[in-house]
């Protein structure tokens, strides 16, 4: 289609009344527009890579700072790699001590409980690892369990019962806090999941204190927790519990058990699910032998025909 320009021309004879002369252009208005859209093309890459190198200054200038400003204290230290115990859950044919988890439990019971709440784990939990129900009974009873509201709408302590949960040693967050030097002490029932490598951290961290000496800040430094430096005194000391039988309550022997009693806390199904794995397993190999025997019969037959 021609494009057309319209000029205004004097007429010769009447110069009152002027006429107009379209001319047609075919090329001219068409460049002016292609010279126009390289031009808008041009400037908005300009003002993309504009913006691409004002964000890529941003990030260069905020990392220079980073590493210009110097690590913290935190992370100027290096934790310890964790001691390798040999545990006998790991490996697909693990499977739970349960004298070492009873003793693991008494470990918890009379050292950790004091600042540490094991709220997944309730008191009938306990016949899975060796106790009687009438155990189990004693073990609950032992506590005092808040319940209610009553009739009168109080609240009020009962003995506990096989179905409570293990009775946390505060009530809040704060009063832990208030009583761990500024640390909420955390949950037990799944630390050997929440850490890596959970039962050798565990264990490295119960045998890792270095002294019973503290800093200004009542911390106590202990290679292998992550910042070095923690709120938790030693927990554990040479003979402060008494074992059954010949085996020592060293603060080794005490830490195994307890990480023992731990893992069986986090993972008590372990054994159920390694038994189920083989029987899954020796089901999916019987049954591919027998489609294996089926195929070549079935495929041996057609292939004599076609001979």
């Amino acid at each position: 289609m021609l494009v057309k320009n319209r000029f205004t021309v004097k007429h010769p004879i009447i110069p009152e009344h002027p006429f107009v002369i379209q001319v047609a252009d075919t090329g001219i208005q068409k460049k002016n527009k292609w010279i126009s859209a390289s031009r808008a093309k041009v400037t908005s890459g300009y003002f993309l890579l504009k913006q691409w190198l004002v964000k890529g200054l941003n990030v260069f200038a905020i990392f220079c700072m980073l590493f210009l400003s110097g690590p913290t204290s935190a992370e100027e230290f290096t934790p310890s790699p964790n001691k390798k115990m040999d545990w006998n859950f790991d490996g697909i044919t693990g499977s739970f001590d349960r004298e070492s988890i009873q003793r693991g439990y008494k470990v918890y019971k009379e050292v950790c409980a004091a600042c540490h709440s094991m709220n997944r784990v309730a008191f009938r939990n306990l016949q899975g690892i060796g106790f009687s129900e009438e155990d189990v009974k004693q073990i609950a009873a032992s506590y005092q369990v808040k319940d209610g509201p009553n009739d009168l709408g109080e609240m009020f302590d009962r003995p506990g019962i096989p179905s409570d949960y293990f009775i946390a040693p505060f009530d809040s967050k704060e009063a832990a806090t208030a009583s761990n030097n500024g640390a909420v002490p955390p949950d037990l029932s799944l630390i050997i999941k929440a850490r890596h490598d959970g039962a050798n951290y565990v264990y490295s961290l119960l045998t890792g204190y270095q002294d019973d000496e503290h800093d200004e800040n009542d911390l106590y430094f202990n290679p292998y927790f992550p910042t070095g430096k923690l709120a938790m005194a030693p927990p554990l000391s040479e003979g402060m519990l008494e074992y059954n039988g010949t085996r020592q309550a060293t603060v080794e022997n005490m830490a195994y058990d307890v990480v023992n009693f731990l893992q069986w806390a986090a993972e008590p199904e372990l054994e159920h699910r390694h038994k189920l794995g083989f029987k899954v397993v020796a089901y999916f190999v019987i049954l591919t032998v027998f489609f294996v025997l089926t195929n070549n019969k079935i495929w041996s037959k057609l292939y004599k025909k076609k001979r």
